[in-house]
């Protein structure tokens, strides 16, 4: 087992030991209350608030008490609710914060620069005093400026360090760390940037509990946090509850005071001011910045918002470079495992073919040793168990899914007996290369006792204080050395990732070589351990295809938003080709249907060039696995190696039926690059040659000409019925025309924030509208009703230096169908003439304007 044994700087008496889960069930954002620094305001949806923080007088001139029940704009003048309403239009899914630099109060003088928030079914405002030379426009620039030095550095640390110093510079803090979370739960600081004088924090590790999980959770939402001072309690929100029990949720608020344990935490530090930043790598937190100064310091708006700028764009630059990491690995395990795959023979045993490639393998993935079980045979070679101790361990490994890797640092924890050799054998990864009976490669780390640096006293220990046994915070950051034992070094991602690729190298390679000797055995599991191959195989080129789609997304004309807005498209649509291929419960479906669907996901705007011949056919349940496949295989070899992996070749697929009533498919490749047969048989040409035929009794030819792959398949008639006339295919090629009566042909949208004008756009296309007209000015608008006829039209009021007033009037005395869509509410300034015309608030979607619709046009 592993063992710990911790040196304090001096000694102390020893104390109670609390419950550290407690920890983890603080509901830190149900704490209902904010940082005195600025003030609170909730609205329910028709804007009338529902609560306040009780400092809010200080600000307003009006108390929280007075406030509530009231309408928002009994406190804040009609330009500011008009500017709050507009910024609501960019939240996505009610994720996020939006900045309102300039808000005002009706009674009170004060600048105030505003963050608004969606919690629940309320709109949470936070209001603070604005920085009297906040310059938004130079913090972007400098951001701008310090990622472009970033993206030249070379190598993981090098790139931590100068983050550190650049965020720094940026903020002014005292103090900027790097904290990176490690496998364990614990953190450790990688990178520090610091001020002269202040003691150093650098490789000093965090225990998990620091961090609690809600913490963690909270970071991934709101990716910025700070603490203007340590010493403030906060201030109470008012109604503490609300009349339906609940309590407000802070999980994005930016002024949300913290646990009083952690302002103890931080004050026992040093710490009068933080702020956090998280790293989010591939949507995991992998880390923060972590910033501390010795006074209070509240940040502009402008400067938060470069900070968090610069995170998000620090979290993308560290993704690329652990990627790169990755690809280069990845490179050096395809070169080893090409080449042992290129001298295995089937003279020699298994067992001993594989010994020198998993020596050389065992080396790249730092591992002491390894052990192989394979039809009963044991190898062992370098710092091992003994064959008893190793029968041990794969007993426990057989009680494991036989699909999946199994790595351990410490294997006492799983396997007590594995104490008394762990100077031996103290890690393991296991990989499985076969299920019935269970074969292994297992390679072996030693015991690596080492000393760990912590941040103080990893255990927490405890007395009865103010916040009773439950915890009190270290008071000593003092470095204490902890010796750890039992344990080897932690196996990285990277490497799982390297024993997956030779796991799926080794499961071709014993396939092949056993199939022959062992024809019994195999003929009951060959079809099972194909599948557990050919899922491997498929990840690999889902991970690739995912790559393909990133660059083939890439447009320099495109926002950031744009870009992962057409990227997300793409990649759900090939999550929904991947359902369709995997379901366990498919019913008979278009044959057709299954190739548009394969097209669609990994073709792209290459799907013009596949076409079709004769009458699509139904494929019967127990026959859609093996030709899904099938068809998969074609598909992308054809995209990645074949006819359309250029810009002129074609595919065709012509369907005919067999005398005996089944279905023959041909599939032709024309005008491609020249054609080279494979050089060894994967499993890719195993499913493509031997699925239709094992599996359905069929038959399946394939040729590779010089001219481009030709390949016959031939479906017996128990798994073929003709399609119906109602087939889904022709359901889903109608469905975009079906619409109610009443939703019109043509829309005019005049909106002059961009933003807005295309997510009404989205509104009306979800509606099934065939033509969308978008306009920023009335003169716009007016050129493009004179020049075409439009069944509805959708004004904007406030457009910036005018309004849509004037052309409202002409379009109304002429008939159209028009509504207004403002961010005022109902307290709009409307010309009498116009009263009478449909208004809709903003932000709006899909229900608000299908009800204007039913009101203009009619049902």
């Amino acid at each position: 087992m592993t063992n710990a044994h911790s040196t304090p700087g001096d000694s102390a008496p020893q104390p109670v030991q609390a419950d550290l889960t407690t920890c983890d069930r603080e509901p830190i954002h149900l704490l209902g209350r904010i940082q005195s620094l600025g003030c609170l305001i909730a609205v329910s949806r028709d804007w009338l608030i529902s609560h306040a923080s009780e400092n809010l007088e200080t600000f307003a001139g009006v108390s929280a008490r007075e406030a509530v029940g009231e309408p928002l704009e009994t406190l804040l003048d009609i330009q500011s609710v008009h500017d709050i309403r507009n910024r609501l239009a960019f939240l996505q899914g009610g994720e996020g914060t939006e900045r309102v630099r300039k808000v005002s109060f009706r009674d009170a003088d004060a600048a105030l620069g505003a963050t608004v928030h969606v919690s629940g079914e309320q709109i949470v405002l936070e209001l603070e005093p604005a920085a009297e030379a906040e310059d938004f426009d130079s913090d972007i620039t400098t951001v701008r400026s310090l990622m472009a030095r970033l993206a030249q550095t070379e190598g993981v640390d090098k790139l931590c360090k100068d983050a550190a110093r650049y965020l720094r510079a940026l903020t002014e803090m005292d103090r900027v760390m790097v904290y990176r979370f490690l496998p364990d739960g614990c953190g450790e600081v990688i990178a520090e940037a610091k001020t002269a004088g202040l003691e150093a924090f650098l490789n000093l590790r965090y225990p998990a509990s620091d961090i609690p999980k809600q913490a963690r959770a909270l970071y991934l939402r709101n990716p910025i946090r700070t603490i203007t001072d340590s010493a403030d309690e906060g201030v109470p929100v008012f109604p503490a509850v609300s009349p339906e029990g609940k309590i407000l949720d802070l999980s994005q608020s930016v002024l949300r005071s913290v646990s009083p344990i952690h302002l103890e935490y931080l004050r026992n530090m040093g710490v009068a001011a933080s702020m956090s930043i998280s790293i989010i790598v591939n949507g995991k937190l992998w880390g923060l910045f972590a910033c501390h100064h010795q006074t209070p310091m509240a940040l502009s708006h402008s400067k938060r918002g470069a900070a968090e700028l610069f995170g998000q764009i620090f979290s993308l630059l560290l993704t690329s470079k652990l990627s790169e990491e990755d690809s280069t690995t990845e490179r050096k395990v395809q070169a080893l495992t090409s080449r042992f795959t290129s001298t295995m023979s089937t003279t020699d045993a298994p067992l001993q073919q594989m010994v020198p490639m998993l020596q050389e393998f065992s080396e790249f993935i730092a591992a002491d040793g390894f052990g192989v079980m394979l039809n009963g045979a044991v190898h062992l070679e370098g710092s091992t168990p003994t064959p008893d101790e190793f029968g041990q361990i794969v007993k426990l490994l057989n009680r494991t899914s036989a699909n999946t890797i199994f790595a351990a640092h410490n294997l006492s924890a799983s396997l007590p007996e594995a104490e008394q050799f762990a100077d031996r054998a103290a890690g393991i990864l296991a990989v499985p290369i076969s299920r019935s009976p269970r074969d292994y490669i297992v390679f072996f780390r030693r015991e690596v006792v080492k000393s760990v640096s912590w941040a103080g006293d990893p255990d927490k220990p405890v007395t009865t204080g103010t916040n009773g046994i439950r915890l009190t915070p270290r008071g000593s950051f003092a470095a204490w050395q902890s010796l750890v034992e039992g344990e080897s070094e932690h196996w990285q991602p990277a490497t799982l990732a390297a024993v997956g690729q030779l796991r799926l190298t080794l499961l071709e390679i014993v396939l092949r070589l056993t199939g022959e000797a062992e024809k019994e055995r195999a003929a009951s599991q060959e079809q099972q351990e194909l599948l557990i191959a050919e899922l491997n195989h498929r990840v690999r080129n889902i991970l690739g295809l995912v790559k393909g789609l990133i660059a083939q997304s890439k447009s320099g004309e495109r926002s950031a938003a744009e870009y992962m807005e057409v990227l997300d498209s793409r990649v759900h649509a090939l999550a929904r080709a991947h359902d369709q291929i995997t379901s366990e419960n498919w019913s008979a479906s278009s044959f057709i249907r299954l190739m548009k669907t394969e097209m669609e996901s990994y073709l792209l705007q290459k799907m013009d060039r596949v076409k079709f011949e004769g009458d699509d056919f139904m494929l019967a349940p127990a026959a859609f696995t093996a030709v899904a496949l099938v068809m998969h295989e074609m598909v992308t070899n054809a995209a990645k190696y074949g006819a359309l992996s250029d810009n002129r070749g074609s595919v065709g697929v012509t369907i005919s039926p067999t005398p005996s009533g089944g279905r023959k498919i041909a599939w032709v490749e024309h005008g491609g690059p020249p054609v080279q047969a494979p050089k060894r048989r994967g499993f890719g040409s195993t499913i493509v040659e031997r699925s239709i035929p094992h599996e359905l009794n069929g038959s399946a030819q394939i040729s590779y000409k010089l001219s481009g792959v030709q390949a016959e398949f031939e479906i017996p008639a128990a798994y073929v019925t003709a399609a119906r006339s109602d087939d889904a295919i022709q359901t889903e090629e109608r469905r975009a025309d079906v619409s109610c009566p009443n939703l019109p042909h043509s829309v005019l949208i005049l909106e002059d924030n961009l933003v807005i004008a295309m997510g009404a756009e989205a509104i009306f296309e979800e509606l099934g509208v065939s033509r969308i007209v978008l306009a920023s000015t009335a003169d716009q608008a007016k050129m493009e009703v004179n020049s075409q006829d439009f069944d509805f039209v959708l004004l904007d009021i406030n457009l910036g230096d005018h309004t849509s007033f004037d052309l409202a009037q002409e379009l109304h005395e002429c008939g159209h169908a028009i509504a207004f869509a403002s961010g005022y509410g109902d307290h709009a300034d409307i010309p009498a003439a116009l009263q009478n015309v449909f208004r809709i608030s903003k932000p709006y979607g899909k229900e608000t304007v299908l009800r204007a619709l039913e009101a203009c046009l009619g049902k």
